[in-house]
């Protein structure tokens, strides 16, 4: 399974403050009222110059983007129903996208898009409308922003959700082991780099019969995320075999992994990774806003998951998405609206509230909701200020160009080679790395 397939499990426990007022929603309404009292004699439906509000209004997204009350919300505020369309994967989602713009048609009045394929779609910018008038710059942080921003100025996505990083842990576990559990001593020792994160493995696994990570592909991802030009150069060249500062984290993350058996040997997603959870298979755990849910799900019923506040070489953003609105529809003017309210600070803190998916708008962070909000099922952890934390510690956003996806699965593949299945050493499972790259030139 890709590591893009990460919306999952509805949130348990969270509490947080009052809520905005819903302003934004007032004047999508008044919007709407406006266009459909509106008659310059186009009645294309395209919601455009003023043309009558369309009866429904089609969306396609993936897995879990806690949608589904805003939906209904969005319904009773306009009169316009909303055709869900929920991929099983974000791969499936991305293919389907990839054949209507092929085809010219067939896409959804509003196609959700993940950050590590955004930048594939930014190729056929002109085929996606202009949101630039429409999305101001300082509503998202500045990287979210100009993510979806091409070089024409066009911007073709509406942000949704981030994934800033904390590091989930096993309080009790860490206790048997020795190690303190307190959530700001835990992110004391751990404020430094990945050699000291290994360190404290090492300590960690000397007096414990669990692993420290569930695998190398979780831990990968926080790695190559903090590299500025990991696989593609701006200008299109495929670096991503030539890279040292790639194969330099394979080799560390490999000799960590194997030859300290940090690792459990687990692939993420898998039965068996899911499983470990209920068999305190592993004390640590990479995990953007979105993984708290997924982690809850899995280990329900276990006690002692806590967050800390730190994040081994110092931020880092694993996820997030955005909403598009290809020109090929039939009520493009009507999908902007959708895209832009579904967007805006107050819904971004209900989807929050509803599955833990992160915000990225600037006035959502600083919400009283978001800072107030702590889990129960972590120890209840101030998960609200810490993950703002984690977005104001990202420095760095690695460009992804068009084979970044393909590129990121090859590499976790050669990594699973050596680390889950055992088939491969890592020079040997390196080489066929390659020849997968090779193939992509």
């Amino acid at each position: 399974m890709s590591t893009t397939d990460f919306h999952q499990g509805r949130r348990r426990g969270r509490t947080t403050g009052r809520r905005l007022a819903p302003v934004a929603a007032l004047s999508a309404v008044a919007a709407l009222l406006l266009s459909a009292c509106g008659d310059n004699g186009d009645d294309n439906g395209s919601g455009s110059g003023g043309a009558e509000a369309p009866e429904s209004l089609t969306v396609t997204t993936f897995n879990e983007f806690g949608y589904e009350d805003l939906f209904e919300e969005y319904e009773e505020l306009t009169g316009i129903r909303i055709e869900h369309n929920k991929a099983d994967t974000a791969e499936n989602a991305r293919d389907s996208l990839r054949n209507s713009l092929g085809a010219g048609s067939g896409a959804s009045d509003i196609e959700a898009v993940e950050v590590d394929w955004l930048v594939e779609f930014m190729q056929y910018s002109d085929q996606f409308e202009d949101l630039s008038e429409d999305a101001s710059a300082d509503r998202w942080l500045d990287w979210k922003y100009e993510d979806a921003a091409a070089e024409d100025g066009r911007v073709i996505g509406f942000g949704t959700d981030i994934g800033p990083q904390a590091l989930c842990y096993r309080a009790d576990l860490f206790e048997e082991a020795g190690l303190s559990s307190d959530r700001e001593e835990v992110a004391a020792v751990l404020d430094g780099d990945w050699d000291n994160y290994f360190d404290l493995g090492r300590e960690f696994v000397a007096a414990s019969d669990s692993a420290w990570y569930s695998g190398s592909d979780n831990i990968w991802q926080g790695m190559i995320n903090q590299v500025e030009v990991p696989f593609e150069t701006e200008d299109g060249e495929i670096i991503a075999d030539t890279n040292p500062e790639v194969k330099d984290l394979y080799d560390q993350l490999l000799t960590a992994s194997v030859d300290d058996e940090l690792s459990a040997g687990l692939s993420q997603w898998s039965g068996d990774w899911a499983d470990a959870f209920q068999r305190d298979g592993f004390a640590t755990m990479l995990c953007p806003g979105w993984m708290l849910g997924v982690i809850e799900g899995n280990a329900d019923g276990v006690e002692g998951w806590d967050v800390a506040d730190a994040f081994p070489g110092g931020g880092g953003n694993w996820g997030g998405s955005y909403l598009t609105v290809p020109i090929q529809g039939e009520n493009v003017e009507a999908a902007k609206e959708l895209a832009a309210w579904l967007t805006e600070p107050e819904q971004q803190i209900k989807a929050f509230e509803a599955i833990g998916a992160f915000p990225s708008t600037v006035e959502a962070l600083e919400s009283e909701e978001i800072q107030s909000a702590t889990d129960e099922f972590f120890n209840d952890a101030p998960v609200g200020e810490i993950l703002a934390n984690r977005a104001e510690a990202i420095e760095v956003q690695p460009f992804k160009g068009p084979n970044y996806l393909l590129i990121n699965v090859a590499i976790q593949d050669a990594l699973n080679r050596v680390d889950v299945d055992g088939v491969d050493d890592p020079e040997t499972s390196w080489e066929k790395f390659l020849d997968d790259v090779e193939a992509l030139k």
